[in-house]
């Protein structure tokens, strides 16, 4: 038949487009016409068979895989509330001009929808250009939220390792002017912290800046007008090695193959205090005023990473790029490390599990006037995270479980199934409670019911304030010159798993600091004073009375617990 022929020519054509790599715009147009042509065949004919399943790049979630995300999210919602986030939400589409021209190369992957009603629609593409918006839109200068929600790519799906067209993001953001890098640190530290919790294996946190790469380029004679095209080609050197990426630099980009050497040189750096120290010497890079600044803010990053306690876990690393238009200053990427093997102690990545950085020139692109708001934020790799948990339960449902206490009336049981080591030892814990095991490793869980933590009335500071957030304790100062006493003692406040906030600001004024209590709902206020410090005191302040009482540091923890009703 006609019909059935010119179905197999246009099939034809649409093989020939992916294999030359055509522009994915005239493969998605030619594929919806083969679509097309097939359900007219079909429906005049009815012998084609309907292929029962999901689109491309998508996927379901049986109950067993939804119990593992139910944890993750978990575990990845409580460390963003400890931070004091509040939560928000936006449209899963956007006004295609609200998306157009934030993504750099990346934009042809943003899903376009057909006109409905006159508006030009787009799927979103993250979350962040979206809160951009929402800040502008609402005149927002200052906010800490979290999202969570799906995003949309028209990207080439790898299932296995965790990339699909639709999936999951959790975004993590400060917005406002505030003093430099201490909101940037206190990301990087979420990090660590959610990475930590989860027990993905070993795991490092490469972080550079944008202003460093602009000025390297500068300095390695990349002409201005292709530092954000060379910027996306950088970013391919986690997947690709140095001959391809400086292969198309010189061949697709049209860089001189000098410069690319001169690039060369430098994105093979990475390291820690030292080799910002060294570069702040280097002949070349400290003759350009952009790297510089971002050399110098690089330097004030790692001593409050220090103060943190986590400079270990995270590297200066030149060649991390990010191929996002929108970043302006420090950008970070989180990757699992493994050994390869048993001989061998270096560690080699085996993919990246978030990301961010700052960019502060994109909420201004909204705002009528130009106005900007400072913003810096992480995003976690939620799917990739849940297809090694996946990957992980999968190996061990093989393995039989051995129960080692079977009761009945109430009586709690435990298990050593190996799933205990893959959701963490907190399934039997503070934070999950099984009502039921088997041995049968495929019944492995019947049940899992999240045990209520929060008392919303020993939370609230004031009857008539809404809280949006479940902060328990400000960590202040009374004197200037304390910031690092601050950062400490809030480090340690998190790492206890208590939910507290820092001004950011190297000397807040007190009065302030009480008043952003008073203000935001926050019952209790940490301060560390002079005085205080000799003694070896915290002086703990609840906000409603007002009563002051000077405890000493090691019982803080179990103090503020007490208190806030915090089991």
């Amino acid at each position: 038949m006609a019909e059935e022929a010119a179905v197999r020519a246009q099939a034809e054509a649409v093989r020939r487009l992916k294999q030359d790599k055509a522009d994915p715009d005239e493969i998605a147009k030619e594929v919806a016409k083969l679509l097309e042509m097939k359900a007219q065949l079909g429906g005049d004919e009815g012998k084609h068979k309907f292929v029962l399943k999901t689109p491309k790049g998508t996927r379901d979630y049986s109950p067993k895989q939804m119990a593992i995300r139910e944890r993750v999210f978990n575990a990845i919602i409580t460390c963003f509330k400890r931070h004091g986030a509040e939560v928000i939400d936006t449209p899963v589409f956007e006004l295609k001009e609200t998306l157009t021209g934030k993504y750099g190369e990346d934009s042809k992957l943003i899903y376009d929808l057909k006109d409905q009603g006159g508006e030009l629609l787009s799927l979103r593409y993250d979350l962040t250009v979206p809160f951009a918006r929402y800040l502008a839109m609402n005149k927002i200068t200052n906010i800490k939220r979290y999202h969570i929600a799906k995003v949309y790519r028209r990207d080439n799906p790898a299932m296995t390792r965790g990339r699909y067209r639709e999936f999951y993001q959790c975004d993590f953001d400060i917005a406002g002017q505030f003093d430099p890098m201490i909101p940037d640190a206190e990301c990087l530290k979420i990090v660590h912290e959610i990475l930590s919790d989860l027990k993905l294996g070993d795991f490092l946190v490469k972080v550079n800046d944008r202003r460093i790469l602009d000025g390297m380029f500068a300095v390695c004679g990349v002409p201005d007008s292709k530092f954000r095209t060379i910027c996306s080609t950088v970013d391919k050197l986690d997947k690709m090695p140095w001959e391809e990426v400086r292969s198309e630099m010189v061949g697709e980009k049209g860089l001189s193959p000098e410069a690319a050497d001169r690039i060369g040189e430098y994105v093979q750096l990475h390291g820690g205090l030292d080799l910002i120290e060294r570069l702040l010497q280097d002949p070349k890079l400290s003759q350009n005023k952009l790297a510089r600044e971002g050399l110098g803010d690089m330097k004030l990053l790692f001593e409050y990473l220090t103060l943190f306690g986590i400079a270990g876990k995270i590297s200066f690393d030149l060649s991390l790029a990010r191929g996002l238009d929108y970043y302006t200053g420090v950008i970070f990427e989180a990757v699992l490390l493994q050994q390869e093997n048993d001989h061998v102690e270096e560690s080699v990545s085996i993919g990246s599990v978030a990301g961010g950085g700052r960019y502060d020139g994109l909420v201004g692109m909204f705002d009528p006037k130009g106005r900007k708001v400072p913003c810096v934020g992480v995003s976690i790799g939620i799917e990739r995270i849940f297809s090694i948990l996946e990957q992980k339960v999968e190996s061990l449902m093989e393995k039989p479980a051995r129960p080692l206490l079977c009761s009945a009336g109430g009586v709690r049981t435990r298990t050593e199934s190996p799933i205990f080591s893959v959701l963490g030892d907190d399934l039997w814990g503070s934070h999950w409670r099984p009502d039921h095991f088997f041995s049968s490793p495929r019944t492995w869980l019947v049940q899992l019911q999240l045990e209520g933590h929060f008392n919303s009335q020993q939370y609230q500071a004031s009857e008539e304030k809404i809280r949006t957030t479940e902060t328990q304790v400000l960590v202040a100062s009374a004197q200037k010159k304390l910031l690092e006493e601050r950062l400490k003692l809030i480090s340690e406040l998190w790492d206890a798993g208590i939910k507290a906030e820092v001004l950011y600001k190297k000397n807040p004024k007190l009065l302030n600091q009480l008043q952003y209590c008073e203000d935001t709902g926050i019952p209790l206020v940490a301060i560390v004073g002079e005085q205080e410090l000799k003694d070896g005191v915290v002086k703990l302040r609840v906000v409603a009375t007002r009563e002051e009482v000077n405890v000493r540091r090691e019982s803080l923890v179990e103090e503020i617990r007490t208190r806030t009703s915090q089991p």
